[in-house]
């Protein structure tokens, strides 16, 4: 397994597929934004590939993740990640947000990588089951970010919001220049 400084798993260690993931940069910021605790209950919404839910399962040994994902191909592709990173505390769930988490305890941390434009009702519905939950949002779009500012604001809640811009050198020729990423809003609520 390859680690990145900061014991953080570079995206090479990860089956990817052609299911969008979560980026080293990205994860490390969101994953520390969640201030996990070695009990909890984490739900990943929108899992991907994974990357998130199995950094988290690594952190929180004692308690259970929940990987979220619609799609079949991502199910997939996180279960071979599980039994790759041999995380048996995480658990694949395929179904869309909230219906998908009927049954499952109430979370301590919800992670939400994508919404499939519910974003409201998943908030609602973690926020129901647990009224202390800490959910970290990432976000790549303005129409996205206004949503959860109106939302925390009806709510009565503060949100916390960074802008993280990544930019990674690429080679070309015999010179180097960094290559911008697309900016991601990381949101704490």
């Amino acid at each position: 397994m390859v680690m990145e400084r900061g014991g953080r798993m570079q995206d090479e260690c990860f089956i990817r597929g052609g299911v969008p993931m979560t980026k080293s940069e990205i994860r490390a910021v969101s994953l520390s934004k969640l201030e996990l605790r070695e009990g909890d209950i984490v739900y990943d919404v929108g899992a991907g590939t994974g990357s998130v839910s199995v950094e988290a399962a690594l952190f929180a040994k004692n308690g259970h993740v929940y990987a979220i994902e619609k799609e079949a191909e991502g199910c997939r592709l996180i279960g071979q990640n599980k039994e790759k990173f041999q995380v048996g505390n995480l658990t694949v769930k395929q179904g869309e947000a909230p219906e998908a988490f009927q049954g499952l305890p109430a979370p301590d941390r919800v992670f939400v990588g994508g919404s499939g434009g519910r974003l409201e009702e998943i908030l609602d519905y973690v926020r129901a089951q647990n009224p202390q939950v800490r959910v970290v949002l990432n976000i790549i779009t303005l129409e996205t970010l206004a949503r959860i500012q109106e939302y925390a604001g009806r709510e009565g809640l503060e949100a916390e919001v960074v802008c993280v811009q990544v930019s990674k050198a690429r080679q070309i020729g015999q010179y180097h220049m960094m290559a911008a990423q697309n900016p991601v809003y990381i949101a704490t609520l």
